[in-house]
């Protein structure tokens, strides 16, 4: 789909657009391709004179494949997040081509930062309304939707160390599965740590590469350069935030690690103790039952009582001892 916005006094306004209809197209600001066509890719190469790069392109993950400059054109491609139908968090690559102050987007996905920053274009603003503010602004969108996905993910955490070190469950068995699915808890609140590095990182090697390139354009006002450092400064916090969390998740599964395996113990030690409490029973009763012709207790009356008495006893003693030792 292809959808450009026009600019119109103080806004932007929305236009979806057909390439088929043959109609033209101009004082566009930003052309939005959302999992183009190839006519749509072609429109738009005939409109900058740039190449779209393909949806293979746009993977590969060699800083020259994502930040290129290109026929007077800056090619920026950075790995955003969105939530897939299980609500899983995932990555997809989203491209900005910047050319005469006019913004392309080539997308195969519909992050929740666009779908906000559409609507906030569409209303009147202050300022220029030109590519390089859309790409700022939209930056600016994922940034705040990456901050409020890692206070998410901390409260997570926090919830999760709360389980781990304030769980006391009486029976070791169930502890123990609990224990292993706040494993696999921490594994996915990793896993979304990991992509948000990611894509903080992206983002910061675009704006690094646009103040290079753009370093020597006189016109570049003072807002927007302002708005980049901002950028640079939001993504490098969130980064060390992210560190810090990823640092918390590692603590957290080394310390649920240890924990099952004190349950583990705890559980091998009780089997322990108690196949040492029934073994002088089990000694008595064997000696009591080895067939020899002359035994001194078979012709006793008070024999079997004994033998019976005798394994008790037998087993009491190892178990006051191990009991007033702390091992129970």
């Amino acid at each position: 789909m292809l959808r450009a916005y026009i600019r119109e006094g103080d806004r932007l306004a929305p236009t979806d657009f057909d390439p088929a209809a043959g109609t033209e197209l101009t004082g566009a600001v930003w052309y939005s391709l959302t999992d183009p066509t190839r006519e749509e890719d072609k429109f738009v190469e005939a409109c900058l004179g740039i190449d779209i790069p393909t949806r293979r392109e746009m993977q590969d993950i060699e800083p020259s494949a994502r930040l290129y400059s290109e026929e007077g054109a800056e090619f920026m491609t950075i790995t955003a997040l969105i939530e897939d139908e299980a609500g899983q968090v995932v990555k997809t690559p989203i491209t900005f081509v910047l050319r005469n102050d006019q913004l392309v987007t080539v997308r195969y996905a519909d992050p929740k930062p666009f779908r906000l920053y559409e609507r906030l274009v569409s209303r009147p603003t202050t300022g220029e309304l030109g590519g390089e503010r859309v790409m700022i602004g939209l930056l600016e969108s994922f940034i705040d939707r990456l901050a409020q996905l890692l206070e998410n993910t901390g409260d997570g955490i926090d919830q999760i160390s709360r389980e781990v070190f304030g769980n006391k469950v009486k029976k070791p068995t169930r502890k123990t599965r609990d224990l292993q699915s706040l494993i696999e808890r921490i594994g996915k609140k990793g896993d979304v740590l990991t992509l948000a590095r990611e894509s903080l990182v992206s983002i910061t090697r675009l704006t690094s590469f646009h103040q290079t390139l753009g370093s020597a354009d006189v016109k570049a006002t003072k807002e927007l350069r302002q708005g980049l450092k901002t950028l640079q400064r939001d993504a490098a916090a969130l980064s060390d935030h992210a560190a810090f969390l990823s640092d918390k998740i590692t603590f957290l599964l080394d310390a649920t690690l240890g924990l099952i395996n004190l349950e583990q113990n705890q559980i091998i030690k009780i089997f322990s103790v108690a196949a040492v409490v029934f073994l002088p029973p089990t000694l008595v009763a064997s000696i009591y039952g080895m067939n020899f012709e002359f035994m001194p207790e078979l012709s006793w009356p008070l024999g079997y009582p004994f033998a019976l008495g005798l394994m008790v006893l037998s087993a009491i003693v190892p178990y006051a001892f191990f009991k007033r030792s702390g091992w129970l």
